[in-house]
C-alpha cells in the first residue's frame, strides 16, 4: 500500500469536515476510496471463508455506508483517527459478515466444503486443519474473527499503532509521522499492541 504522509491532501479536507463544512463529508470519502479499497482488499485477504461469499467491492460498500454514518457523529482531527474510523467501520463490517455466514443459520455453516463440522444435534464447530503460523498469523476463520475482535479492544494508543502498521502497511517510521510521535514511541506500543495480542490469542502474529 502507498504511504500515507502527515501532508496528505486528505488532512485538509479533514479539517473542513471539522469546520462543519456539508460538502467536506462526502469530499472526505470520495478522496480515500481507493485507498479504503486498498485496505478492505487486504483486510478481507484474512477472512478466507467470508471471501468464498463476498468480494472486495461489496465489503467496501458497505463499510463506505457505515463510515458515512460514524463520520456524521465523530469528526476525527487527524489523518491516524480518520483511518483508524475507516478500519473499524471495516472490521465491523467482516466480523458481521462472518457471523452472518458461519453463524448456525449461516449458508456457510452448513455448505458442503465449509470447513466447520456440524454434529447431529446441529451444533456447528470450526474445523482444524492447520495449527497457527507464527509468519502469517491465526490460522483458523474463528482465530482470525477473536483477533480482529480483540484488536478493538486494544488501548487506543496501540490500536493507532497497530491499526496503520498491520492494517494499512505504513512503515514505523511513516507512522510516526502521521502520529505525531517518535519511531521509538511507535516500536514501543507496536511490540506492547503485539505482545497483548498474542497472549490474549495464543497465536503467533506476522513479524515474530
Amino acid at each position: 500500500m502507498a504511504r500515507e504522509h502527515p501532508d496528505d491532501p486528505l488532512q485538509s479536507l479533514i479539517a473542513r469536515l471539522q469546520t462543519g463544512d456539508p460538502a467536506a463529508l462526502e469530499a472526505v470519502i470520495g478522496h480515500s476510496v481507493e485507498r479504503l479499497r486498498r485496505l478492505a482488499r487486504k483486510m478481507l485477504k484474512s477472512y478466507p471463508q467470508v471471501r468464498r461469499w463476498n468480494e472486495t467491492d461489496d465489503v467496501l460498500q458497505n463499510s463506505l455506508v457505515r463510515l458515512h454514518r460514524a463520520l456524521q457523529e465523530t469528526k476525527p482531527e487527524t489523518l491516524a483517527g480518520f483511518f483508524g474510523l475507516a478500519a473499524t467501520q471495516i472490521r465491523r463490517e467482516l466480523i458481521d459478515l462472518a457471523r452472518h455466514h458461519y453463524g448456525p443459520e449461516g449458508d456457510g455453516a452448513h455448505h458442503a466444503s465449509d470447513p466447520r463440522i456440524v454434529d447431529g444435534d446441529g451444533n456447528v464447530t470450526p474445523r482444524v486443519d492447520a495449527e497457527a503460523d507464527p509468519a502469517t498469523g491465526p490460522a483458523t476463520q474463528a482465530q482470525w474473527q477473536e483477533f480482529h475482535e480483540l484488536v478493538a479492544k486494544l488501548p487506543d494508543e496501540e490500536r493507532q499503532v497497530f491499526d496503520l502498521i498491520f492494517y494499512q502497511g505504513l512503515s514505523q517510521e511513516d507512522a510516526g509521522k502521521v502520529l505525531g510521535i517518535s519511531e521509538r514511541t511507535v516500536k514501543r506500543r507496536w511490540r506492547e499492541a503485539r505482545l497483548s495480542l498474542q497472549e490474549l490469542t495464543k497465536t503467533g502474529l506476522p513479524g515474530e
